[in-house]
């Protein structure tokens, strides 16, 4: 009984932090065959935690931090903004790249990812406690010679991101694993859609 109890709870847990990929429109038939594809990652009108702003949460976080230890805000700032490259943009391509089977870095790929990240879920980690971080994101397959032509739009909604072990402190390395979840993720559902 008591094992049976222990799935069940187990099994509430996981799904908690499923993610979802769904196909929205067109079809990824026409990748079959390609060897690479570009990617373009784009932070448009993104919220951050429950749906705010984040020129509001940059703002609130600077601000809590820089009233703890002067200069503390701006550093956490400059850092919000430059993850992205550092951190979750190779960390997407990494996981893309091995899960797909399709390199993402051809410039000149006959398609082109638009990965437009939607929201952010920092999470936390204070030690006793914590929640991963979540990531949710529009993805547009377009041809690279004419982006009018959209080959196939795809949501990813709640892409969970931490550390084994529970060594994610530091926010930029728990949204760097969501990114790397989503392109496993997304990889396999390339993979899967293209042959």
């Amino acid at each position: 009984m008591k094992r049976l109890l222990f799935i069940v709870m187990l099994s509430f847990a996981i799904t908690g932090y499923a993610q979802k990929i769904k196909l929205v429109q067109g079809s990824l038939g026409p990748l079959k065959g390609e060897t690479a594809i570009n990617v373009e990652f784009t932070y448009d009108n993104l919220t951050v935690g429950k749906n705010k702003p984040e020129n509001e949460y940059i703002e609130e976080k600077k601000k809590e931090y820089n009233n703890k230890e002067a200069g503390k805000g701006d550093t956490w700032e400059r850092n919000w903004g430059e993850d992205r490259k550092a951190r979750y943009e190779p960390k997407f391509r990494e996981l893309f790249n091995e899960h797909s089977k399709l390199s993402t870095i051809d410039e000149n790929a006959k398609y082109t990812m638009v990965y437009h990240t939607t929201r952010i879920e920092p999470g936390f980690n204070v030690g006793v406690a914590s929640r991963p971080a979540m990531t949710d994101a529009e993805i547009l397959i377009v041809e690279t010679a004419n982006r009018d032509n959209v080959i196939a739009k795809i949501t990813l909604i709640g892409s969970p991101g931490s550390q084994a072990f529970g060594m994610d402190f530091d926010t930029g390395v728990r949204i760097a694993e969501s990114y790397a979840k989503a392109g496993k993720s997304l990889g396999g559902f390339f993979k899967k859609n293209t042959k």
